[in-house]
């Protein structure tokens, strides 16, 4: 939320304008009074436009009449087909082609400096442009000199009637074309009104800016206004001042902004975000010239809400932004495209979120962030005491760490995403410690089936926008380690059915086994997740497994084998078959052939030299 509209459009469009080409007629009339008589006679026309031309730093064309009555209280010049071109600091062009401009100055006295009574322009088209380092063609003097002008002439009265505005602002990524005008009551004592409606990126829009009167207006004093935009069901409202008229690089605002979906904050004020459901945004904005500083903000969408401060620093070849956020509870699922209604089609049975980063928006600013929450909601798996930080240094996103809590056990990830690149290049290195699987999400309200501390180390390298999108196509390794547990007496047996584990499911026995230790080790390519090692040894069953996940889809295919330790009469040899999706597995078992009697010839695994290998691999 880089500049809300108040900054964008004040700045942009017709005020910035209609000040820069009023001062500087102006000031050029102060430099004009030797020629005061002959351009009062018509005569020195000529002399007279150069001498402005000179003042305002900037081409200048009158292909009409020109007019000028110098020697009198109230010195007037009117002229007709003015073309007014860009200064020196931004590349070759036309600023302005003005129908007919008419300015009323005030002489200088002896505490009053040179001012401007009356600015009236007809049938204008203002061509405004900034370029990305912060070049415009508005700006009285060149940015780079760092030359203030704390004492430019105030207009008293305004009147600008449907002025053709095409904004090109490369800067704050904003593109406006459309109509404004520009009105205040005789002798500047009403208020004043600025009205638009156009194109503002790329999407219908309007606005209207009320200030105080011109009359009034003071550098002794700030300048007051509000402001409202809207496009479609996205709106911003905004109060503020100027704390030196009309020095609009120092600007204080209040402001407020909801609609449907955070992104659509792009029309209107050029800041690409994310999607999200319905939003109310607010906070207040300090701006002193190049360092805008954000504070009190406040943003609330679903379930998820975010408090905070934003720095940018524009003074830079690129704008540095601080964020220090803080939230009590963020769920992704009020994130993406689905929560703001776009996506078409019923949701996809993905446990991993979709909600996609902007290589664009890392691309354009460097920055630096701290972001904490105390809970954070992924499908069915809470996560608490989540924190993060990291930078943005040219289109590379560094977190390091993220830390949090899940299910008791603590989480710690190291992940970059290289944006310079579409789709970016991710890499993550997760590791879980002391996960307590009875902890895990479950409808049932019955006890855990497994219950043990569990350990993984997930390192994966893939490409995407959304973590959904980066395992989908990542290559690497999942280890996950059970030293020891309790594992339902009926799952263990079920892995190798025979008379008694039928009967202890049919029972819904609920008494418990040991679980002396368990592995699993998976090989990731290209979103292909192969067990390489699927074991889990029981007091009654050595469970063994073998399969596949696709997380291109989440899709589960894995088998597990049940090898008894002890006799067992007529044993189906069955292994337990898991479909479905990882938000959504299945169960079913596929009988293979009937044995009357399996002498249990399995052995207890060598658990310490198993979790040993585990835990060496995954280094």
């Amino acid at each position: 939320m880089r500049a809300p509209v108040v900054a964008t459009i004040v700045r942009r469009t017709l005020i910035a304008g209609a000040i820069t080409l009023a001062a500087a007629l102006a000031a050029a009339l102060a430099g004009a009074l030797a020629l005061a008589a002959a351009a009062d006679a018509g005569l020195a026309r000529g002399l007279l436009v150069r001498v402005i031309q000179a003042r305002v730093h900037r081409p200048l064309e009158v292909a009409g009449s020109l007019e000028a009555h110098l020697l009198s209280r109230a010195p007037r010049i009117t002229a007709t087909g003015v073309t007014i071109g860009n200064p020196p600091w931004v590349p070759p062009g036309t600023a302005a082609t003005i129908g007919e401009i008419s300015i009323i100055a005030r002489w200088p006295g002896i505490h009053q400096p040179l001012g401007v009574t009356s600015v009236t322009v007809r049938s204008a088209t203002l061509h405004l442009m900034r370029d990305a380092a912060g070049h415009a063609n508005w700006q009285w003097t060149n940015p780079d000199e760092h030359a203030p002008n704390k004492d430019m002439a105030i207009v008293r009265f305004a009147s600008i009637d449907n002025a053709h505005v095409i904004l090109d602002d490369q800067r704050r990524h904003l593109a406006f074309d459309g109509r404004v005008s520009a009105q205040d009551g005789p002798g500047g004592d009403a208020p004043l009104r600025i009205r638009g409606e156009g194109q503002l990126n790329g999407r219908a829009a309007t606005f209207e800016i009320k200030g105080d009167a011109l009359g009034g207006a003071s550098h002794e004093k700030p300048y007051h206004f509000a402001l409202t935009e809207r496009s479609g069901a996205s709106q911003v409202a905004a109060t503020g001042q100027l704390p030196h008229p009309f020095d609009l690089d120092l600007i204080d605002v209040t402001f407020e902004a909801s609609g449907p979906d955070l992104k659509d904050l792009y029309q209107l004020v050029g800041v690409s975000l994310f999607n999200t459901g319905a939003y109310r945004l607010s906070g207040e904005l300090q701006r002193r010239a190049d360092l805008s500083r954000f504070t009190d903000l406040k943003v609330v969408s679903g379930q998820s809400d975010a408090r905070g401060t934003l720095t940018i620093d524009s003074s830079g070849e690129r704008p540095r932004l601080d964020l220090d956020l803080d939230s009590q509870s963020l769920r992704a699922a009020d994130l993406g495209e689905r929560a703001a209604g776009r996506a078409g089609g019923p949701p996809p049975p993905w446990l991993l979120s979709d909600a996609a980063v902007s290589p664009e928006a890392l691309r354009h600013a460097d920055a630096r962030f701290r972001y904490r929450a105390a809970r954070v909601q992924v499908a069915r798996l809470s996560l608490e005491n989540v924190a993060a930080q990291g930078t943005v240094e040219h289109g590379v996103l560094n977190v390091a760490p993220l830390t949090g809590i899940v299910m008791q056990g603590k989480l710690e990830a190291h992940l970059t995403l290289d944006a310079r690149q579409d789709p970016p290049a991710a890499h993550a290195d997760v590791q879980l410690r002391d996960v307590q699987l009875a902890d895990f999400p479950r409808r049932s309200s019955q006890a855990a089936p497994i219950e043990g501390s569990m350990s993984a180390r997930i390192q994966l390298t893939g490409r995407g926008r959304s973590l959904h999108q980066v395992a989908a196509s990542g290559s690497g390794s999942v280890v996950a380690v059970v030293p020891q547990g309790t594992v339902r007496d009926s799952l263990a047996e079920a892995s190798g059915v025979d008379l008694r584990g039928l009967g202890l499911m049919l029972a819904k026995d609920q008494r418990e086994t040991a679980l002396r230790c368990a592995v699993a080790r998976f090989t990731a390519t290209d979103g292909t997740f192969t067990a390489e090692q699927l074991i889990a040894d029981t007091e009654p069953v050595l469970i063994s497994g073998a399969g596949r996940i696709d997380m291109k889809s989440e899709a589960l295919d894995l088998l597990l084998r049940g090898h008894p330790k002890h006799v067992r009469l007529l044993r189906l040899r069955a292994p337990v078959h898991i479909t479905g999706t990882l938000l959504h597995p299945s169960f079913s078992v596929e009988p293979r052939h009937l044995q009357i009697i399996d002498p249990g010839t399995a052995q207890d695994e060598n658990c310490s030299a198993l979790l040993a290998a585990a835990r060496l691999s995954s280094r």
